[in-house]
C-alpha cells in the first residue's frame, strides 16, 4: 500500500474528484471513510490534520492537501510517468488549455450544478425546502455554460484537446449527479456533442470504479 491517504467519502464530490485522479494515474493510496454527516464520529486521525471537519484531506508523507483540485494536480505532477501521462498535458500550450478549462470548471459549472444537485437532490432528503427561483436560475446558468462546451465538442473530442485530461476530469462528481436527476440530464442529452463528451468520460474505468465506491454500503461502526 502506497503512503497516499484519503480522508473522506466517495460519495463527496471532492473526494470523488481525487479517487477519479489516482485511478487514472495508477497511484497506490488507502481510503480512510469518513462520514460526512458524522462529525462527533470522525476518527482523531482526520480530525488531527483537518479539524475544521471539511470533507476531504489528503496526505503524501508530510504533505497535506484539500482542495481536490489541487490535489488532481500535485497527483499528476508527482507522478507524470505513471498511468495517464496525459492529465496536465505534455507542454505548455496543453497545460495552459488545460489550466484555462478548469477554470470554466470551477467558476462556470461547479457553482450551478452543486445548487442544483443540492436543491433538487439532497434537500428532499434532508427535509429542507427546494427554492425553484434557485433551481431555475442555476438550471439557466449550466445551460449558457453547457452551449459553450457543445461550441468547443465541436473541435476538439474532450474539453482542453484530443486527449482525457484534468479538464475533463474535474466534471465527473458533479456531471454524474446531473445526470441521474429527472429534469436535469436532458441538460446533456439535448446537446449532441455535450451528449457524446459525458458518455466517453464517464465509461471510462477509472470513473466507474469511483461510482462502484460509492455504491459500497458504509462499514459498520
Amino acid at each position: 500500500m502506497g503512503s497516499i491517504k484519503v480522508f473522506g467519502s466517495p460519495t463527496s464530490a471532492e473526494v470523488a474528484r481525487v479517487l477519479a485522479c489516482l485511478f487514472e494515474k495508477d497511484v497506490e493510496f488507502q481510503l480512510i471513510r469518513v462520514d460526512n454527516y458524522k462529525g462527533t464520529e470522525r476518527k482523531p486521525e482526520y480530525l488531527k490534520l483537518q479539524p475544521s471537519g471539511q470533507a476531504l484531506t489528503f496526505e503524501d508523507g508530510k504533505t497535506t492537501l484539500v482542495d481536490s483540485r489541487a490535489i488532481c494536480r500535485y497527483i499528476s505532477e508527482r507522478y507524470p510517468e505513471q498511468g495517464n501521462k496525459d492529465l496536465l498535458g505534455k507542454g505548455t500550450l496543453e497545460r495552459a488549455s488545460i489550466e484555462q478549462w478548469l477554470q470554466t470548471e470551477a467558476q462556470s459549472f461547479e457553482p450551478p450544478s452543486s445548487a442544483l444537485v443540492f436543491h433538487l437532490a439532497y434537500a428532499p432528503v434532508l427535509g429542507l425546502e427546494t427554492d425553484k427561483m434557485v433551481v431555475e436560475d442555476s438550471r439557466r446558468k449550466l445551460a449558457k455554460v453547457l452551449d459553450i462546451y457543445e461550441q468547443r465538442l465541436e473541435e476538439t473530442r474532450f474539453l482542453a484537446g484530443d486527449k482525457f485530461t484534468l479538464a475533463d476530469l474535474s466534471h465527473l462528481p458533479n456531471a454524474h449527479r446531473i445526470s441521474t436527476i429527472a429534469g436535469c440530464a436532458a441538460l446533456f442529452k439535448e446537446r449532441k456533442r455535450v451528449s457524446k463528451w459525458w458518455s466517453d468520460i464517464s465509461g471510462r474505468p477509472s470513473w466507474k470504479r469511483v461510482v462502484d465506491m460509492q455504491n459500497e454500503p458504509p462499514a459498520a461502526a
